[in-house]
């Protein structure tokens, strides 16, 4: 059953890596991995729940914070040393078939550390602002699934790695917008 999971992880690694390629994602999708890219975004955001929402910013922002460190820390420190899986551009059965687009970096793939900080960012902020406004968490998914796409086109990670990474923020962003809903409660 593994066997069959990881061989099927690989097949939509190609079909993604390969088959998909095309100029525009060769040219946009390094570039939506990149912190020089989203940090702009989130940037903005810091900034405007400052300014919209005083104090309350200031704890949503707190709460955003903690929720990027736990699944920072837990995915590339934990996670990644214990379970210790080669990233598909570092495995040598997959070097004569990948498309590299990026470097490839020492660090293991499993979980990915991009799925799992934006995607715990993206449902932490969106069950932050849900009743404000509904349509919030289709943007944050979206911009999260769109990182985590880009990592597997590049290269760097096998879908599996994105999938544990975006659970794991799930669950990091969730818990930690159930303590914000404990310490704003009227928010």
């Amino acid at each position: 059953m593994l066997q069959t999971l990881l061989q099927l992880d690989r097949q939509l690694f190609h079909f993604i890596n390969t088959d998909l390629s095309n100029p525009f994602f060769d040219w946009i999708m390094p570039w939506l991995r990149e912190p020089k890219f989203w940090i702009p975004l989130y940037v903005f955001l810091f900034v405007f729940c400052i300014w919209r929402y005083k104090k309350t910013g200031v704890i949503i922002i707190a709460c955003l914070a903690l929720t990027f460190g736990v699944a920072d820390y837990g995915s590339a420190s934990l996670f990644k040393s214990f379970i210790k899986r080669t990233r598909p551009c570092n495995d040598p059965a997959m070097a004569q078939t990948i498309i590299r687009r990026v470097d490839c970096g020492p660090a293991y793939s499993f979980p990915s550390t991009h799925a799992s900080n934006h995607f715990a960012l993206a449902f932490g902020f969106s069950l932050i602002f849900y009743k404000r406004w509904r349509w919030v968490w289709l943007w944050a998914i979206l911009w999260a699934g769109m990182v985590c796409f880009a990592q597997v086109y590049v290269g760097v990670h096998y879908p599996i790695d994105i999938l544990g990474g975006a659970l794991f923020g799930i669950l990091v962003g969730w818990l930690v917008a159930l303590l914000f809903k404990k310490l704003e409660p009227k928010f």
